[in-house]
């Protein structure tokens, strides 16, 4: 289950958006069927890239062995 402010990482390439799996993301809204979210992306200089809706299946949880990766962002 993730809340709002939850770090969460994409589980799949999003068509349309210059999304790819793995890209880090922050849950911003949950839906009340607790299985959709608004998750928002960002870049490091804090300019958001995209506000996209999603269900659990798209996202999971940020683990702490992790470790963050930056790629240059290719516009859609």
């Amino acid at each position: 289950m993730f809340r709002e402010l939850d770090t969460v990482v994409l589980a799949r390439d999003l068509e349309g958006y210059p999304l790819k799996a793995g890209d880090v993301g922050a849950v911003v809204y949950c839906y009340a069927d607790g299985k959709t979210f608004e998750v928002e992306f960002v870049t490091g200089e804090g300019r958001t890239v995209a506000v996209v809706t999603l269900t659990e299946a798209d996202i999971r949880p940020m683990h702490y062995e992790e470790i963050l990766h930056v790629r240059t962002l290719i516009p859609a």
